[in-house]
């Protein structure tokens, strides 16, 4: 059994056996060593010593007596202020809290539906002017195709007539050769002096060769005047 060693906050006394400690009075924070112990505890640390302690009720706080009267007062009133009155400026704040809220929240709809019309609109002004720059664009490559188209039609035309004028002059040179022609092989007909009958009839063949090429010529010629004039008819 272990023997105790009591501190009483100036000096130590003891040992004390279990025995003598139930005649000490110890409480739970009464300072205690034993042999073992690295430094002094408080009794209640101690598990052996517990159902030695002395209990120490708490001390009892008075409060002085209400009044009834102040009691009834009391009741009455919230954080110092009659009921009516808090009710009434409870009311009074929610609706002014209610009405600040609210505001803010108009405020802030009329705010959004602004924003909302300003974009609305810029967006409609720049849809405008994207139309307006579409149209120009169309207008713009509309006149070229017009100014492009007519440049084509007139160098067609342009062509058509020089050609036109190249066949012309063609076939004047034709139509004479081929009277110049007509008239050798009237002569080569004729002719009956200085040469054999087989070469009068070679010269007779040659110029027959060269009159039917020549109006073979004249007719694709013709031709092709005919098919230059309508297609200049459709220029036109």
């Amino acid at each position: 059994m272990n023997t105790y060693y009591l501190h009483d906050g100036n000096e130590s006394s003891g040992p004390f056996g279990l025995e003598e400690l139930k005649t000490k009075k110890i409480t739970s924070t009464t300072p205690v060593w034993c042999q073992g112990m690295v430094d002094w505890k408080n009794a209640g640390e101690v598990p052996e010593l517990r159902s030695l302690l002395m209990i120490v009720p708490p001390p009892i706080k008075v409060s002085a007596p209400i009044p009834e009267v102040e009691k009834i007062k009391k009741n009455h009133l919230i954080f110092g202020i009659k009921r009516s009155y808090f009710y009434l400026a409870s009311t009074l704040l929610l609706l002014i809290i209610g009405t600040f809220i609210f505001n803010i929240v108009r405020e802030n709809r009329r705010a959004d539906l602004e924003l909302k019309n300003r974009i609305t609109e810029k967006d409609n002004q720049q849809y405008l002017i994207q139309q307006k720059e579409i149209e120009q664009q169309k207008k713009l490559l509309a006149e070229q195709e017009q100014m492009e188209a007519e440049r084509i039609a007139r160098e067609k035309k342009e062509t058509i007539t020089n050609r036109l004028l190249e066949i012309q002059n063609t076939l004047s040179d034709n139509n004479n050769n081929l009277e110049i022609f007509k008239k050798k092989l009237i002569d080569a007909s004729d002719f009956k002096f200085f040469r054999t009958a087989e070469e009068k009839r070679e010269e007779i063949n040659l110029i027959h060769n060269q009159i039917q090429s020549l109006k073979k010529d004249i007719e694709k010629l013709e031709q092709e005047n005919n098919q230059l004039k309508l297609e200049l008819e459709r220029v036109h």
